[in-house]
């Protein structure tokens, strides 16, 4: 199972309310990286970069479909799964999954979280790559803030 790692400005941006999880809120994505991230340094995509976009990856990523809902003073941030599957060449090499925040202007596009897949990974032709947030299928947490 892959990690999950925040960025710290996350939490300053939350705060400041920078992000909005409601269903009709903000758009959230997911995109991938082979950069190694920093929790205290990268604070907006620009940060860290990007694979290439071709054969079956979209560059920007894919928008995770988030829901926010709250029982008993927690709230628990849920996204859709993610699937990526190889066309017409390699996608990667990726390690980390890599969301941010598509909608805000100011700052632009902060990240939120990370998750570190352990080692790098290619898609030959006809491969897939899944994302399952919490394992969920087809949904997931994200995350909770309690």
């Amino acid at each position: 199972m892959a990690a999950y790692n925040k960025f710290q400005d996350f939490v300053e941006q939350l705060a400041l309310a920078k992000h909005d999880f409601s269903a009709a809120g903000h758009v959230f994505k997911t995109y991938l990286s082979n950069a190694v991230p920093s929790a205290s340094l990268d604070a907006v995509k620009a940060d860290l970069a990007e694979i290439a976009g071709g054969n079956g990856y979209t560059a920007g990523g894919e928008d995770v479909q988030n829901t926010l809902a709250e029982a008993a003073g927690t709230a628990t941030i849920t996204g859709t799964k993610i699937v990526w599957t190889a066309a017409g060449g390699t996608i990667g090499p990726f390690q980390y999954v890599v969301l941010y925040n598509d909608t805000q202007a100011s700052p632009v596009d902060p990240l939120v979280s990370w998750w570190d897949y352990a080692a790098a990974l290619t898609l030959q032709i006809g491969e897939t790559f899944t994302v399952k947030f919490n394992n969920g299928d087809p949904t997931g947490t994200i995350a909770t803030i309690a």
